[in-house]
């Protein structure tokens, strides 16, 4: 099948879904469980109800820290243990199963440590749950992402890399330590050759590791976009790319080739590197590149409600490429989007969704905003 077909597979009753979440001493929540039973799932209530607390909790279970990203520690009740307990019953095919995470209360040296659990049996990390779960989301953070630092959009680009590869984070985190090496070695001990070969061949093998996936996933993600899409929707398509040193060797250069020309690089660069105190070239220095298709602008020079309906088309056709490339229609998290579309631009979200498998869910403060969603949506109250 190809990705076009994959991409236009219409939604089933087949589709994994969360039948039940359970958080106890998580954020706000001593102790919750809801149990929808619709595929649009609305949590309506104040704010600092813990709305948002809940999709945080569904995001835990892909590898990296939730779409806060925070640290696991500041996640427990304030007043209570030390630690929190979230699980996920999660339904497909007539099949179940559950999914748990959490942190463990401090010991008496103080010391915390995660917990992860698949059908009631240990998991080594939370790699193990992208078998049964991927997750997508959207929140208001990622409003300024086009006009934002190029860090921002790297780390956006690198969530949508590892919802279809999960291997993703863990190259990311040891690319990361390995410049951090480099970087001290180069303050610390300049003249040691030996030393800084070693570890910039390592930079080499993880970065062009790390670049290549980065393309592949953006260049699948472009072309899904641009054979997918219809100019009369409300959400304009965009065009995307990687600009960068070893983007540019990457998309040349089979991979050792490329990994030869950046140890290369490195090599040379090294009084540069030393005198700006950090690795001037590399997959950390690349950037996401986007265009508003219709108009072909840079998306950060469109207007602030043309860059809003943008990153919601981006959303929503990375959920679908998620589908094609994973097999797995994901978990679309969407919190207090629909509050700040149009009237035109709300009815085309829940149509497009509609369009879209899996579950979703969203948060606002009024019931309303998901009036025009009708019967399909079942409407949660938290902290009613």
């Amino acid at each position: 099948m190809s990705d076009v077909l994959a991409a236009r597979i219409e939604p089933n009753e087949s589709d994994l879904r969360v039948t039940r979440l359970i958080a106890r001493d998580f954020r706000n929540h001593a102790e919750l469980e809801l149990a929808p039973e619709a595929r649009f799932v609305a949590l309506v209530g104040e704010n600092g109800a813990g709305k948002t607390n809940l999709l945080e909790a569904i995001s835990l279970f892909v590898p990296g820290r939730g779409l806060r990203r925070a640290e696991f520690a500041t996640m427990a009740r304030t007043g209570g243990p030390g630690g929190f307990a979230v699980s996920l019953t999660l339904g497909r095919d007539g099949a179940e199963h559950r999914l748990g995470t959490g942190l463990e209360p401090p010991g008496p040296d103080g010391r915390t440590s995660r917990l992860c659990r698949i059908d009631g049996a240990p998991a080594s990390s939370p790699v193990a749950f992208s078998e049964f779960l991927r997750v997508v989301w959207l929140t208001p953070d990622l409003d300024g992402l086009f006009r934002g630092a190029a860090g921002d959009r790297r780390r956006f680009l690198d969530r949508l890399v590892l919802a279809v590869d999960a291997g993703h984070g863990a190259r990311v985190s040891a690319m990361e330590r390995a410049l951090r090496s480099r970087n001290r070695l180069l303050e610390d001990r300049p003249d040691d050759g030996r030393w800084l070969d070693a570890v910039e061949r390592e930079v080499a093998e993880l970065g062009v590791a790390v670049a290549l996936a980065r393309r592949e996933t953006a260049e699948r993600l472009d072309r899904l976009i641009a054979e997918t899409r219809d100019d009369a929707q409300p959400f304009p398509w965009a065009s995307i790319r990687l600009e960068g040193d070893l983007d540019d060797l990457v998309a040349v250069w089979p991979a050792i080739e490329a990994e030869d020309r950046f140890r290369l690089a490195l090599r040379n660069g090294r009084n540069r590197d030393r005198a700006a105190g950090r690795t001037l070239i590399g997959p950390q220095s690349s950037d996401l590149v986007v265009r508003h298709g219709p108009k072909d602008v840079s998306a950060g020079t469109a207007s602030t409600g043309e860059q809003k309906a943008l990153l919601i088309g981006l959303v929503l056709a990375h959920a679908r490429l998620v589908r094609v490339m994973s097999g797995i229609a994901p978990v679309i998290l969407l919190d207090e989007v629909a509050a700040h579309l149009d009237p035109r631009r709300r009815a085309g979200l829940f149509e497009a969704l509609e369009a879209l498998p899996g579950q979703v869910w969203m948060t606002g403060a009024d019931p309303d905003a998901f009036a025009q969603a009708g019967a399909r949506t079942e409407v949660l109250r938290i902290g009613a």
